[in-house]
């Protein structure tokens, strides 16, 4: 079963919406990916659609923006 990923920037916002996420799926069926510390994939999510953290990408491809917490740019920044 491929996974769902949930990118985030380690803001307050973004920590909230994981723990929920997990809470909501699981952990076993997510990959989280902190793109402020994992820079070289913010072009992976950029590709993916992702415009803003948080941000869930399911395994079917789409993006789901949660409550905004940073745009793509600023985490470039």
């Amino acid at each position: 079963m491929k996974k769902s990923i949930f990118y985030h920037a380690g803001c307050p916002v973004c920590i909230s919406a994981e723990h929920e996420i997990i809470s909501l799926i699981g952990a076993e069926r997510i990959e989280i990916v902190h793109i402020g510390e994992e820079k070289k994939r913010i072009s992976e999510a950029e590709n993916a659609g992702v415009q803003s953290v948080p941000a869930l990408l399911t395994p079917n491809g789409h993006v789901l923006h949660l409550n905004f917490g940073a745009s793509i740019e600023a985490v470039k920044a």
